[in-house]
Formats: structure tokens, sequence, C-alpha cells
């Protein structure tokens, strides 16, 4: 099993994930295995009590406590990259609203420049109001707004010559700007969008090089995948080349199971450690990349 690419997101519940030995010891351990990438999930803060409903659990309360220890996606990435030679680093999802998205392009293009370019960005549109609101974004326009953060970030990745970019938006502007560096790839970092929503799903569409739906039931998958391709096709684009990442457990992850994915459209497999005993979650890893049949990177 080598088609399907396979992610891994760290225990973030088990408050490791600011513990920088564990963190390196397990980012090392994946990488040796064969997996393609480390997944960091993203809350700038938590409101305590908060009232907004957790769209991806029954309960409508995330699991994650209130004082979990949830280090900023970009940073964690940056330290990692040092600590990794090959190993993808990816956000999953960062809360795109919540950032200012001329300030993120650097961040963003700094971290893909300095990891020789091996960036992923996925974003979504939050879905926390008291959080945003905390950030200085207005809830009811996140959706148009990362809209619009997904375009100033290509904007200022792109090659604009001397003229540097320019853009005028609904809620930003700016003229003759040059960011540099910029990305590996002329392209710049690949985007991909997070959410089922049908509102998502257009925007994976439009705007993604990605779609990370969260929550989605296998009942909905189908359907949510041929609305993707849909639009896509409506948008002059081949939706063959937007891909598609899925969040599963580690412990029901097999290659048949993978195999099965990658036939209904998959792309890429996340897998969600959540043990924070570090031997135990490397043994986890490390027969898991034996079950779907990863090749060793050899160090």
């Amino acid at each position: 099993m080598t088609a399907m690419r396979f992610g891994v997101m760290p225990p973030v519940g088990a408050g490791v994930c600011a513990d920088p030995d564990w963190m390196r010891a397990f980012a090392g351990h994946i990488e040796s295995l064969g997996f393609e990438s480390i997944v960091a999930a993203e809350h700038p803060l938590v409101i305590s009590g908060y009232t907004s409903r957790y769209p991806y659990g029954r309960s409508g309360r995330m699991p994650l406590a209130d004082h979990c220890p949830v280090p900023d996606p970009i940073d964690m990435l940056a330290f990692l990259a040092g600590c990794t030679k090959s190993l993808g680093l990816a956000t999953g999802v960062l809360i795109l609203p919540a950032h200012n998205p001329v300030t993120l392009a650097k961040r963003v293009a700094t971290l893909d420049a300095l990891s020789h370019g091996r960036v992923r960005l996925g974003v979504g549109i939050g879905w926390m109001r008291e959080e945003l609101e905390a950030c200085g974004a207005e809830f009811g326009s996140r959706g148009r707004r990362t809209d619009e953060s997904i375009d100033v970030l290509r904007a200022l990745w792109a090659d604009s010559g001397d003229e540097g970019a320019s853009f005028s938006g609904e809620f930003f502007r700016f003229q003759n700007a040059n960011c540099y560096p910029k990305p590996v790839r002329p392209v710049g970092v690949p985007v991909h969008v997070g959410g089922h929503s049908k509102a998502s799903i257009r925007r994976a569409a439009l705007k993604g090089d990605g779609w990370q739906p969260l929550g989605i039931g296998d009942d909905e998958f189908d359907d949510a995948l041929s609305l993707l391709r849909e639009e896509a096709t409506k948008a002059g684009r081949d939706p063959q080349t937007i891909e598609v990442t899925l969040s599963t457990g580690a412990t029901i992850t097999t290659a048949e199971s993978a195999e099965n994915a990658l036939a209904a459209g998959v792309t890429r497999l996340v897998c969600a450690s959540v043990t924070g005993d570090l031997h135990q979650a490397q043994d986890e890893m490390s027969a898991l990349a034996e079950r779907v049949g990863l090749v060793p990177s050899g160090g």
C-alpha cells in the first residue's frame, strides 16, 4: 500500500504538543517510518464557557480541555522543520479569518523557504464565535473573509515583478507590496480547504489545491465529493487536480481501509495519535506503518 499518502496528527488532547523533547522524538520517528507529513491543529485561544456549538461531535463540545496547550501551528512546524529533513509540515486546520493574511503570507512563505518547500496550508473558517471575535474578526463574515484571505496569500506569494503586488477587496487593500521570501514552488504554498458544508466544498473547488472534510460520515462523503467535482468542473478546473484528505483513527486504519479510501477518491489519510506516552505512541505509529506498507526513509 504505497499510493496513499499518510499524515499524522500528534495527540493534542494529551497536552504534549508544547513539549519539545516529546515532539522532536515523535516527529523524527514518524519521518523514519515513511509518513508523509505531520499535521498541526490550531486554536488561537479558547474562551471558557463558550456557547458556540462544536459541529464535529454529538455533544457540541470539542474534545479538548479549555486549558489544553495548543501551540501556534506555524511556530510549532518551524520547530519541527529544524528537527526533520523531509517530513511534510501541514496545518489541519488553521483558522484563517483569525489571521491577517498579509503577515501570515510572510510567516508561511518563510517556513516554506527554510524547510525547502515542505509546507501545506490547511485552512478553515472556524466555528467558535467567541474565539473569532476575540481575534477581531466578525463571525458572520468569516466565509467572505476566508475567501479574500486566500486571494491575498496567493497575490503576495506570486512573482509580481518590480512593481510588487496590489489588491483591493472588502477587508484588505494594498499597492506595490513586496513580500519576500517567496515560497519554493512558483505556484505558492498549497492551500487545502477544510470543512464539509456546501460553502466549504465550493470554496475548495474554486480556490483550493485540496479539500479536507472534517467530521464527515461515509454516507455523506460520496455526495460531497461529487459536489466538489461538479463545482470544480463548472469553474473550469480539472477536479482530479484537487487533493482530498480525510482524517481517521490510527488504530482502525488498515491496508484494506486505505485501499478503499484510495478507490473512493481520497489522496491522503491523516491518522491521529491519542496517547501522551511517547513509547506507546511510537509503537502505535510503527504498527500502523507496517500495516499499510510504508517504506522506511532510512533516517
